[in-house]
């Protein structure tokens, strides 16, 4: 089981910026896609962004144009800068890495963002 751990979360008002890290214990890199979704009760957990093994990416679009997804050059983690951060953004960030073989998953515990003024 690939272990997940979220960090970068934090308090910001609106216009604020923060980068969100996710690191994993897995070792080869192009065999995991890995994504960031966030969860808001009672709204269902959403997907957010993803970057697949080879480089393909997607996004919400509803954050398109102020989030930017990236992952390490060498080692399996991910990144999502966020930019002019807004109060819908408030959530719980959560990183998940799939195997892109045995399709297993997993998930980190999370870490919080809020914005608010």
């Amino acid at each position: 089981q690939v272990q997940v751990v979220e960090s970068g979360g934090g308090s910001v008002q609106p216009g604020g910026s923060l980068n969100l890290s996710c690191t994993t214990t897995a070792y080869t890199s192009n065999s995991y896609d890995l994504s960031w979704y966030r969860e808001a009760p009672p709204k269902d957990r959403e997907f957010v962004a993803s970057v697949g093994g080879g480089g393909r990416v997607r996004y919400l679009e509803a954050v398109k144009e102020r989030f930017t997804i990236s992952r390490d050059k060498v080692e399996v983690a991910v990144y999502l800068q966020m930019n002019n951060l807004q109060p819908e953004d408030t959530a719980t960030y959560y990183c998940q890495a799939q195997n892109r073989w045995t399709r297993v998953k997993s998930w980190g515990r999370g870490t919080l963002v809020t914005v608010s003024s």
